[in-house]
């Protein structure tokens, strides 16, 4: 059977820009809050560059509605070359001609850090598009897209089914609002690059507000590199397949 390809698209994306914009790790949110009610009604327009994967049988099953999988790529994808994004994660196991029981959609930052209003503007496109089921929609990236995993929970609690964060961090004054969620964070002991502790003290915040599915891999051997043998195993696609939003209750 031939494999689905991966498409590529550009999205034009039309919204406002909400209060929860991600640009790079260390960057801290505006306080004021005149400034945060400016972000809030700031409306934009722009494009979106991405990859676009429709599971094998999408056509032929019209009344399947199916999981979404929203994957964000590390620092070095980013720009205009799309083949890039192709080189780790998700696109890259479709691109080998491996099925995945998700529509997949793997958007390239133009510049360094992921921008949340936009990536959920992008969601709301796929949505509308395609037959998702919106409690099935999960989000995971490796690096900067491990920040932006994070702060894309933290945007939306109420949207996603699970996350998997890998070698990213996120803010611990958030985990209150993602303790319903499933979340599966990996990380390399060895890292260099993104120290390991980004994700251990998330883990602990989460768990220290009441998170009760939590899981983190920390790999004793592994440097920056702990997406490769993330998304190599089988028993991560099995888990992300298996969640479904609510079923540890609703965010407050």
């Amino acid at each position: 059977m031939m494999r689905a390809p991966i498409l590529i698209l550009t999205a034009l994306l039309l919204g406002l820009a909400a209060d929860c914009a991600y640009a790079e790790p260390h960057t801290t949110p505006p306080t004021a809050t005149a400034e945060r009610q400016m972000a809030k009604e700031a409306q934009f327009t722009l494009s979106m560059n991405y990859l676009l994967y429709l599971p094998h049988n999408y056509k032929s099953e019209r009344r399947t509605r199916w999981p979404l999988l929203l994957f964000l790529h590390g620092s070095g994808e980013s720009g205009d070359d799309l083949n890039k994004v192709k080189l780790h994660g998700p696109p890259k196991l479709i691109e080998a001609g491996q099925d995945l029981p998700f529509i997949v959609v793997s958007p390239q930052a133009k510049t360094f850090g992921w921008d949340t209003a936009q990536l959920g503007a992008l969601l709301d496109t796929i949505e509308r598009k395609y037959r998702v089921d919106p409690d099935r929609i999960y989000v995971t990236g490796l690096s900067m897209g491990g920040y932006g995993t994070w702060a894309m929970a933290a945007a939306f609690p109420q949207r996603f089914a699970a996350i998997a964060p890998i070698c990213g961090s996120g803010n611990p004054v958030t985990a209150a609002a993602l303790r319903h969620l499933p979340v599966w964070v990996f990380h390399g002991a060895q890292d260099t690059v993104v120290p390991p502790e980004g994700s251990a003290n998330m883990v602990k915040a989460l768990r220290a507000a009441g998170a009760t599915d939590v899981q983190f891999t920390l790999y004793d051997d592994a440097g920056h590199d702990a997406w490769t043998r993330t998304y190599d195993d089988p028993k991560f696609w099995q888990w992300l397949a298996r969640q479904k939003r609510g079923q540890h209750g609703e965010p407050q």
